[in-house]
């Protein structure tokens, strides 16, 4: 409980002010000893924590003056609080904030199964899409008697000497022309400059019997006739170009000899491709 306190001095006066934290023993023994006599205070003062009254101090061996008190209440609610507004030191650690960081708290059991069907759906259509693109890139590819007719394997022991065979590779005709020696000797003996198209007939035949060659006129792609024009060769009877033994245009619109496929004769054995 809190008072204040007027003391009226009889000669001599000294005014005084005080601010004191008061407990209960410290309050009675100032009573006993300064002889207090205190009149009736109000009892809604009292119930606030702060009464004022006046309190006549006297009695022998105190000198008489009137001093104002005011009393506080020893307690929680009174204790005066230490603060400092000075900023904070080099040496002071400084404790960071993570509530930025921090997992807000919550049911999380709809969050994981979301992430569930999202990984779930990802992992359906990625599949799905390698099936699609594999599907199309298959249906891009040659077929299957395309790719069996990549190569085609000719036996040439069947191929008499001095005769013409026409057989199909990837849709186009081929000539294969077993040369007599005669053939061969008038092969060589052409002027290569002279030719529309120059080109030797060693450099069109991989061994001089054998003269493998595409059945595609160089003009407009009609299929020369074998052993007709006017050198011995191949006929085009959709235009007139003419062709020698060696396949070389001699005559006509063809710009060009007949293309050489690329083939490969191992023995007896002719492989085209």
């Amino acid at each position: 409980m809190s008072f204040a306190a007027a003391v009226k001095p009889s000669s001599l006066t000294n005014k005084t002010f005080v601010t004191a934290p008061v407990s209960d023993k410290v309050w009675r023994q100032l009573l006993v000893n300064t002889n207090l006599k205190l009149r009736a205070p109000k009892p809604a003062a009292l119930s606030t924590g702060a009464v004022k009254t006046n309190v006549k101090l006297g009695g022998q061996g105190h000198s008489l003056f009137q001093t104002p008190v005011t009393m506080v209440p020893k307690s929680a609610v009174y204790q005066t609080r230490l603060s400092s507004n000075y900023a904070a030191g080099s040496g002071t650690t400084q404790i960071p904030d993570f509530s930025d960081y921090r997992k807000e708290s919550g049911d999380y059991t709809s969050r994981n199964l979301t992430y569930f069907m999202v990984g779930t759906t990802g992992f359906i259509s990625a599949a799905v899409a390698k099936n699609t693109v594999h599907e199309f890139l298959s249906n891009l590819s040659a077929s299957a008697d395309v790719l069996a007719m990549a190569k085609v394997e000719v036996d040439l022991n069947a191929i008499p000497e001095g005769k013409n065979v026409v057989i199909k590779w990837r849709g186009k005709p081929v000539f294969i022309r077993h040369r007599t020696p005669d053939e061969i000797e008038e092969a060589s003996r052409v002027d290569i400059q002279a030719l529309r198209d120059p080109q030797s007939d060693a450099d069109r035949v991989q061994q001089p019997e054998w003269l493998v060659m595409m059945g595609i006129c160089t003009h407009l792609g009609c299929v020369p006739v074998g052993e007709s024009g006017d050198f011995g060769g191949w006929y085009c009877p959709c235009h007139g170009s003419h062709y020698d033994i060696s396949g070389r245009i001699r005559k006509g619109p063809a710009p060009l000899n007949l293309e050489i496929p690329q083939y490969n004769i191992d023995g007896s054995t002719l492989v085209i491709g």
